[in-house]
């Protein structure tokens, strides 16, 4: 290295520099998953059940399409897809400031001789209905969250038990949504927003359990005395 010198300034050494590769900082960004608030509602049902030997529940339970219309009566609210499936309206579901209106496909099957009966369904009983919701869509949340945020499910099962000494009708209707909460919601407590979705849940399940057996009960007996009065528009006359 070559070094200058001079009276006024004495020696004078010219630095070194040295280049080094510019270090860039990558950040990773990764966003947190949020754990959905969820919340469920289970009813039971267990009322007398008053069967005939010519019309026996069995026999009516595999009309399905006959049982989805007395569990369902409001027509207009609701229309078949195919053999196992309708389109229902639901009732909007109020939740503090949110109102959704559920659409909703479900799938009415008739099963037997223990084969894939649900995990609450003992395996002797000769006949079950299954209800399982297979799609739903959801409507007025399009302002408020998006359709992945929402999940709502419904299923259920009744059935004819003769174990006892007198024929009882058995199942059971549960309901469940899961949702992540809207900032709004954020603000309200745990304690008060529980409380207030099972209340919700409670009373659309109740209504519907009321609905099922009013409606199926009325119906069977209708179903009874039709299969008793073709039994006397058949009957040879001597």
């Amino acid at each position: 290295m070559e070094v200058l010198s001079s009276a006024k300034f004495g020696t004078y050494r010219p630095m070194k520099t040295e280049l080094r590769p510019i270090t860039r900082w990558r950040v990773k960004c990764q966003v947190s998953s949020i754990k959905p608030a969820t919340y469920s509602s289970r009813l039971s049902t267990d009322i007398p059940l008053h069967e005939s030997p010519q019309a026996l529940f069995d026999d009516y339970l595999e009309n399905t399409s006959r049982v989805f219309e007395a569990m369902f009566p409001d027509k207009p609210r609701s229309h078949k897809l195919n053999e196992e499936e309708w389109r229902i309206q639901m009732l909007p579901i109020n939740f503090l400031f949110l109102t959704v209106w559920p659409v909703v496909d479900m799938r009415l099957s008739c099963k037997s001789n223990g084969q894939d009966y649900p995990a609450d369904v003992p395996l002797d009983i000769t006949k079950v209905v299954e209800l399982n919701m297979t799609r739903w869509e959801l409507k007025g949340l399009d302002r408020v969250m998006e359709p992945t945020d929402f999940s709502l499910g419904v299923k259920g099962a009744l059935y004819p038990d003769r174990r006892g000494k007198h024929t009882r009708l058995r199942g059971q209707l549960e309901m469940n949504i899961s949702f992540v909460l809207p900032p709004v919601l954020e603000l309200v407590p745990e304690d008060v927003r529980r409380n207030l979705a099972n209340a919700v849940l409670t009373g659309l399940v109740e209504n519907m359990k009321h609905k099922v057996n009013s409606s199926l009960l009325a119906d069977y007996s209708r179903f009874k005395n039709e299969r008793r009065l073709h039994k006397l528009s058949t009957k040879p006359e001597f």
